[in-house]
């Protein structure tokens, strides 16, 4: 009787073990999703980047999946996608300047700022998201017409 409730006992600690299991941190190769980012089919990019997310969790996955949203116009998927990838990674660089570019798309001047603020922290010396979002500000900031 003993044995068997072992048994049992193994039993349920491996299947709860199988489905706690955590997903992978490991980033696999993305160059062939970057490629379709870069020729701008983000529907297609999307569709991978989406499937990897189910097992991979990883700041520059998310940082993608905040790009590529904003770039379909989905800017609450694009939102939620950046804050997965700054909760994973805070000082990361590129979801600090991709967000603080959502953020003047969506009219928040301060919440750019403040993304421009970390990234000053983050690279002192200057760094190409960092100037690129301070671009974007005082682009945003010139009187239109």
């Amino acid at each position: 009787m003993r044995a068997l409730a072992f048994g049992i006992a193994l039993f349920w600690a491996t299947v709860a073990g199988a489905v706690d299991t955590p997903p992978s941190t490991k980033l696999p190769d993305l160059s062939q999703i970057r490629a379709q980012i870069y020729s701008g089919d983000y529907e297609t990019a999307l569709t991978g980047l989406a499937e990897l997310s189910q097992t991979v969790k990883h700041a520059d996955l998310y940082n993608l999946l905040g790009y590529t949203t904003r770039k379909l116009d989905r800017l609450e998927d694009s939102a939620r996608w950046y804050r997965e990838a700054l909760y994973y990674d805070p000082s990361h660089r590129g979801a600090l300047e991709y967000q603080g570019e959502l953020f003047l798309q969506t009219g928040d001047l301060a919440g750019a700022k403040a993304n421009l603020g970390m990234l000053d922290l983050f690279c002192p010396t200057g760094c190409p998201e960092r100037d690129t979002l301070a671009k974007a500000i005082a682009a945003s900031e010139k009187p239109k017409g």
